[in-house]
């Protein structure tokens, strides 16, 4: 396993992040466990998480999988580098979501009691929050870092002005400010080419893709299927939708010898912005098959093809689009 810096942060991450969505709605406890501690084995030391994963609003089910798990001792907690988020509906009372100073404050605490653990490494913030000013978001992430319960701030689907407006007021404040951002980016959704990549580049912030298969549509999805989530109806809507492009995406594949979905997470990797996409596996099996993306090399007129099939928007705006 190689490993990285977060951003322009000290901080050491694997350049694969084990996402947990799935551990409790998809995967059992028992799978869950087996999938953490076969992570570590691999060398995966970033793990990322959510108080609203497990989808019962208040619960924080996938939080309380990793707090037994880290219950578990083994110096697993040591191992891990694990990020949470802050945001999503907890709770039916107006101050139970979103980032007032008050919410951080409470989701923060509420999430080291379901993990289990005395601090989040990674303590990111799973939307932008248009209402709440930046001079609250940092004094109140200031403030739980003054009481040793964070160390590091992320974001996760902002957009490159927002990414400036954080740094900008964290400059202001001489705090480090974010040092990693969660974007949707995948070789069909390159929208973040624009903006967020190059205001990522320019603050020093580590770039983390979600959905890098873009939900099964990168993994072999043109082949017909009656269960699982290339069975899904959006799913094979968005098939249809982009089926000459995903009929010559899977070709090259073929001829390449490789697996779709791990063409798609070798692309990523390729990315000089991309510090670790997140990989969110339901089973064993999918996770051990994901570390053949570590081992692919793919040529520069192979990166080529791939760009002409999935163009992208153009490169960095304003160039992209003004000429």
């Amino acid at each position: 396993m190689k490993y990285v810096h977060l951003g322009r942060s000290g901080l050491k991450v694997s350049r694969l992040c084990l996402g947990t969505m799935n551990f409790g709605p998809l995967a059992s406890e028992p799978e869950s466990f087996a999938m953490m501690d076969r992570a570590l084995e691999l060398g995966i030391n970033f793990f990322d998480t959510a108080d609203v994963y497990g989808w019962e609003v208040g619960e924080g089910i996938t939080e309380k999988i990793l707090g037994r798990w880290f219950a578990q001792g083994g110096g697993r907690r040591d191992k891990v580098v694990l990020g949470t988020k802050v945001f999503g509906r907890m709770g039916e009372w107006p101050n139970q979501s979103r980032l007032s100073a008050l919410h951080i404050k409470r989701a923060c605490e509420d999430s080291l009691r379901r993990l289990q653990i005395d601090y989040i490494d990674l303590y990111q913030m799973h939307h932008v929050d248009r209402q709440a000013p930046w001079e609250e978001i940092w004094q109140a992430m200031e403030q739980l870092m003054r009481e040793g319960k964070i160390l590091y701030v992320g974001s996760s689907n902002f957009a490159g002005w927002h990414l400036a407006q954080a740094q900008e007021m964290a400059k202001h404040r001489n705090v480090l400010g974010l040092v990693a951002e969660q974007s949707l980016y995948n070789l069909n959704d390159r929208m973040i080419e624009l903006e967020v990549i190059p205001a990522c580049e320019a603050y020093g912030i580590g770039l983390i893709p979600w959905s890098p298969v873009a939900r099964g549509l990168l993994a072999g999805s043109i082949q017909t299927a009656t269960t699982g989530r290339r069975a899904d109806e959006d799913l094979q809507k968005d098939v249809e939708k982009y089926r000459p492009r995903l009929e010559a995406y899977e070709t090259l594949c073929r001829e390449l010898g490789e697996a779709p979905a791990h063409v798609a997470m070798a692309w990523l990797l390729h990315q000089p912005a991309v510090t670790a996409p997140i990989i969110g596996p339901r089973t064993m099996d999918q996770l051990n098959g994901t570390m053949r993306t570590l081992e692919l090399t793919l040529s520069k007129d192979f990166l080529n093809k791939l760009d002409t099939i999935f163009p992208g928007p153009g490169g960095p705006a304003p160039e992209a689009y003004a000429w």
